[in-house]
């Protein structure tokens, strides 16, 4: 099942944009992922710039693939993030966060993922890990970089990720030409997003920036690529999360009212997420609530 992204723009100090697959009409998570952007590839230098915001319930975890962006967050971590690197934000009772890109010139292209966080952990104090040795595979031709979990026939090269659900996630670089089957975790389910280059499917053509949806018990998927150029794909698995969510905004709770409740505190500035000084600057408010009674679902 095809799942296509939606364009949402990136904040409203810049007119970029960036694409949104999850969550999808067709398929609101995968597993414990909750939320997929993909922003690039960009050559503008200082393509991202989003002020101080929140976020509770929930881990943001920023995967790039081109570019540095500098991270900085309310418990006092000041990270740039590099290629190769996974910046893994675990917000539990509440964080708040800003991101710049590094303006060197580079090219900017990278994905912003949300997973959510079971009930029994989303009131944890909020924490902040940066990986830079995470596991690499072969597969063929296929490299592959996992930075959650492990994957199917790779159990040795797994991830030490701090999750709180079974998750998988890897960057899959695939060479013109190449083919490769990937064997998957039956008790997984899985997403497979373009990133670049010309990709089938079991023998379908993925478009660009697609994600292909692999129901619970696929026992394995053939990737090709079609083009002249090296394909970047992102995998991402996991076991179905089995609780319902009430997602708006950046926040992920259980009800309407602790949404209503959190936007309140942070509005009003008395949330108890500390204010940092960055080069941003200021902060960013929550919208309007929708004049209906937010349903949790899942």
């Amino acid at each position: 099942m095809l799942l296509e992204p939606r364009y949402v723009k990136l904040s409203t100090r810049t007119g970029i944009e960036v694409r949104r697959t999850l969550p999808n009409a067709r398929k609101r998570m995968i597993g414990a992922w909750a939320f997929v952007d993909h922003f690039g590839p960009t050559t503008q230098t200082e393509g991202m710039v989003v002020a101080a915001h929140p976020h509770t319930g929930l881990q943001t975890a920023t995967w790039m693939i081109e570019g540095q962006v500098e991270h900085r967050d309310s418990i006092g971590s000041v990270k740039n993030i590099t290629p190769g690197q996974l910046n893994l934000m675990t917000a539990g009772r509440g964080i708040a966060h800003s991101e710049l890109s590094i303006a060197d010139g580079q090219v900017l292209h990278s994905l912003q993922l949300w997973i959510a966080l079971p009930d029994s952990v989303r009131k944890m104090a909020p924490e902040f890990d940066q990986y830079d040795d995470l596991p690499r595979i072969a597969i063929g031709l296929i490299q592959g970089t996992v930075f959650a979990g492990a994957m199917k026939g790779h159990e040795t090269s797994r991830a030490e990720t701090k999750l709180y659900s079974p998750l998988l996630g890897a960057e899959l670089r695939v060479p013109a030409g190449a083919s490769a089957t990937i064997e998957l975790d039956l008790g997984f389910e899985h997403g497979l997003l373009v990133a670049a280059g010309a990709v089938s499917i079991d023998g379908q053509p993925l478009p660009l920036h697609g994600m292909e949806y692999l129901e619970l018990g696929t026992p394995r998927v053939s990737i090709r690529n079609n083009g002249h150029t090296e394909a970047i794909l992102m995998l991402l698995g996991g076991e179905p999360f089995s609780e319902p969510i009430v997602m708006w905004w950046n926040f992920i709770e259980r009800s309407h009212d602790e949404i209503v409740q959190i936007r309140q505190k942070w509005n009003n500035r008395d949330s108890g997420i500390p204010e940092f000084v960055d080069h941003i600057g200021g902060w960013t408010p929550a919208p309007e609530l929708p004049n209906v009674t937010l349903k949790a679902r899942n």
